[in-house]
C-alpha cells in the first residue's frame, strides 16, 4: 500500500501574484539562505513560478504525481520518486538528456540553471513546511495531503445564513 503524501496545492482565487514564493524558493536553494545575499551574489533558481492569465495567478510547481512521467522518461534513474511520495532528481547520474522535462505535463521539470541537468522542486526536505508556503501571504499554497485538504475546505466552507 502507497503512503499517503503530503503535496503542495495551489489555492488560485487567493493568489495575489505577489512572486513570494519564488522568492522565497530561490533563497532556500542558495548557499546563502538569505534573499539579498543569494540575489545579489549567486541569482539563484526558483522551483516555483508564478503563472499570470490576465487576471488569474497561480503558483506553478512539481505536483509530485502518484505516477510520475518524468520518472517514466528518465533512462538513467536519476529522476526517482521516493517511498514518501516526493519525485527527486539524483543529480549525480542525470546526464541533462532532458526527457523528464519534455515529459512533465505541469512543465515544472527545468533545466538547472548554468548546468546540463535537471531541477525541480524537491519539497524542502530540510523543513518541516515548504519555503513557497511559508512564505505566501493570502494562503494561496497549502501544504497537506488531498483527502485531508478536501475534508477541512468543505468544513470551513459554511453557509452564508441572513439574520
Amino acid at each position: 500500500m502507497k503512503q499517503r503524501k503530503r503535496r503542495v496545492y495551489p489555492i488560485e482565487e487567493n493568489c495575489m501574484g505577489c512572486r513570494l514564493c519564488e522568492v522565497a524558493c530561490a533563497t532556500e536553494h542558495s548557499s546563502f539562505k538569505d534573499p539579498l545575499l543569494a540575489f545579489f551574489e549567486e541569482l539563484p533558481q526558483s522551483f516555483t513560478t508564478v503563472e499570470v492569465d490576465r487576471f488569474i495567478t497561480f503558483s506553478l510547481s512539481c505536483r509530485h504525481c502518484d505516477e510520475p512521467y518524468c520518472v517514466e522518461a528518465c533512462i538513467t534513474g536519476a529522476m526517482h520518486q521516493e517511498h514518501d511520495g516526493r519525485v527527486v532528481v539524483y543529480e549525480d547520474i542525470c546526464i541533462g538528456c532532458y526527457m523528464c522535462v519534455a515529459s512533465c505535463p505541469w512543465g515544472a521539470v527545468n533545466p538547472k540553471r548554468g548546468e546540463k541537468k535537471a531541477a525541480k522542486c524537491d519539497l524542502c526536505p530540510d523543513r518541516d513546511i515548504p519555503a513557497c508556503v511559508a512564505a505566501c501571504p493570502n494562503r494561496a499554497l497549502i501544504y497537506d495531503i488531498a483527502e485531508e485538504l478536501k475534508y477541512r475546505i468543505e468544513e470551513e466552507e459554511e453557509p452564508f445564513v441572513e439574520g
